[in-house]
């Protein structure tokens, strides 16, 4: 760890003395970046790059402070380094780049190889992509940067009900298209799969963020049939980006050497998602909805559930934007979350009531930006949880404080 750490430090230092790369976005053009794809965020972020080298630079880190009270019981305050992560790319020849995304949460307790593909582009159209890839489900796990949100926490969709930056090892393509004030994008992925953690774990409900814990999945696939996930979104300049997209296989082991040893059982998972700002009063509005459908053993424990549901809701609005302590496009927005989450979607067949095991949370922010690369968020956050059986609810409520920003 020691090593990893000392080298990473070098390796800062080296590029510190870097200039701008042509190649990639530029530090400089950060604020005025022209309307892109969710798809195009792994490369929409400031690179810095060592003369004429081939190789670029970047990276984001995120620190905040929170006191949260739950039910009147608290921890008191707490402070934490929750992620810095490094971004590490190169163009190897023409059309032909890779990228990598390295992250250090929790003060580097968990060290985390998050990307690392080769895309070789033919034309517009048709990209290939291999290496380790973030599975484009929804918009979050591919956007997910902390500077580009105005809210501490990441989505309680995003996060516990889908795996939130879920990546494995696979191939695909991908591609775009221009037209007037239109653009148009796809992705098509095979890749590394889910597993049964997803039904075997501790939390005792169906909860597919427990895949991220099986390091195996870059190597070998659990069912040894692959995950397959794909993508379309359009944007057009008025209207802002809206995507559709899927992600789905078989997720247990089913046959042992040739042997069944199980029934097979499906993963299927459909989300929509959307974001635009309006011009004219410079509102954005981001949003995320996805739709989880389980094979569950018959045999299993109802808690346990086929179905869920969730998604989440973000409305920014600025107040202020102009020059301001030496910066001369600082912003002040106002901004709310709304989410919710359903880990179990059905009814008790006894009462015929419904099943708890759901959340909703609302957290209205101010936030101030500096320059788009930097944003200081003071967050209040009201949650409410219920359990499987529906008793009264465990209500959370609290301030969260921090920052977040691109380096």
């Amino acid at each position: 760890m020691k090593h990893i750490l000392l080298a990473t430090f070098c390796i800062i230092q080296l590029f510190s003395y870097a200039q701008i790369d042509s190649l990639l976005l530029k530090k400089q053009q950060i604020d005025s970046i022209k309307p892109m794809l969710n798809m195009d965020a792994i490369y929409a972020r400031p690179f810095i790059n060592i003369s004429k080298t081939p190789v670029s630079i970047g990276g984001y880190t995120e620190v905040n402070w929170q006191y949260l009270m739950t039910d009147g019981i608290t921890d008191g305050h707490q402070f934490q380094a929750r992620r810095t992560t490094l971004f590490f790319a190169s163009t190897i020849s023409k059309r032909i780049k890779f990228l990598t995304e390295i992250e250090f949460e929790d003060g580097a307790n968990e060290i985390a190889l998050e990307f690392a593909s080769i895309d070789i582009a033919f034309n517009n159209l048709l990209n290939l992509r291999g290496g380790i890839i973030l599975n484009p489900i929804g918009s979050f796990n591919q956007n997910h940067d902390g500077p580009k949100w105005e809210f501490i926490d990441r989505p309680l969709a995003s996060t516990q009900m889908l795996p939130a930056t879920f990546s494995n090892s696979g191939f695909g393509i991908f591609g775009k298209k221009y037209l007037k004030n239109w653009m148009f994008g796809y992705e098509f992925y095979l890749s590394g799969n889910f597993d049964n953690s997803i039904i075997d774990n501790p939390f005792n409900k169906t909860y597919l963020v427990q895949a991220k814990k099986n390091k195996d999945r870059f190597e070998e696939i659990n069912s040894g049939r692959p995950l397959t996930t794909g993508k379309i979104c359009m944007r057009n300049s008025k209207f802002g980006e809206f995507g559709i997209s899927y992600m789905g296989g078989i997720y247990n082991k089913f046959q042992e050497e040739g042997i069944k040893i199980d029934t097979k059982r499906r993963l299927d998972i459909f989300a929509i998602d959307y974001n635009h700002t309006f011009p004219t009063i410079k509102t954005t509005i981001t949003g995320e909805w996805a739709w989880v459908s389980i094979q569950v053993p018959n045999t299993i424990l109802k808690n346990f559930g086929n179905r869920q549901y969730g998604g989440f809701l973000d409305i920014i609005q600025p107040i202020y934007s102009k020059q301001l302590l030496g910066w001369p496009k600082a912003i002040l927005n106002i901004a709310c979350r709304i989410e919710y989450v359903d880990w179990n979607v059905a009814t008790f067949e006894e009462t015929n009531s419904t099943i708890g095991e759901d959340i909703w949370c609302i957290s209205p922010a101010l936030s101030f930006r500096p320059t788009q690369q930097t944003v200081i968020r003071l967050n209040y956050k009201i949650q409410k949880q219920t359990d499987f059986l529906n008793n009264p609810s465990i209500n959370t409520r609290g301030f969260q404080f921090g920052f977040s920003s691109y380096f």
